[in-house]
């Protein structure tokens, strides 16, 4: 199971589209000839979905931030933490720290890079790590890979 589709209230449809295309890199959809809504895709083969509502319509009228995820690889995520930074785009650790590092949550354990769009929403890039889970490690991307690399057993002053 997976999510399908979420959908986000936006200020503007054509500054939100901008933004999930030009630097999320979301596919674009379709765009309701009616109504003030864009929606795009997400991943290949149609797998999810982003609908973007604007302020005349019934989801873009009680406008609340909101929080969204977009699984990568590894690979992936490193690259889309440096174009976010490349193109000014703030980013943020776990803790809502600015950094330019991704940062892991040990008991999952994934990596991942935080952010927002012009209204606010809290976007990330997250990436399931293939380590084994130490629920209680919360911190850097480089913390994390110290910490795998070190033989079982042994801390950083052994």
């Amino acid at each position: 199971m997976y999510l399908y589709e979420t959908h986000l209230p936006v200020t503007s449809t054509e500054a939100a589209t901008a933004f999930y295309t030009d630097i999320v890199g979301l596919v674009f959809a379709y765009r309701d000839p009616v109504r003030d809504i864009v929606f795009f895709w997400i991943g290949e083969n149609r797998r999810s979905m982003l609908g973007l509502w604007g302020p005349g319509t019934t989801y873009g009228t009680a406008f609340k931030e909101s929080h969204l995820a977009f699984a990568v690889s590894l690979p992936e995520l490193l690259n889309r933490a440096k174009r976010l930074n490349t193109l000014g785009v703030k980013t943020y650790n776990f803790a809502g720290e600015p950094t330019t590092q991704p940062s892991v949550i040990g008991w999952m354990p994934s990596a991942q890079i935080y952010f927002h769009d012009a209204d606010g929403h809290s976007l990330e890039f997250i990436a399931l790590l293939d380590d084994a889970p130490d629920p209680g490690f919360i911190g850097s991307l480089t913390e994390w890979k110290e910490r795998v690399a070190r033989p079982t057993g042994l801390t950083a002053s052994t």
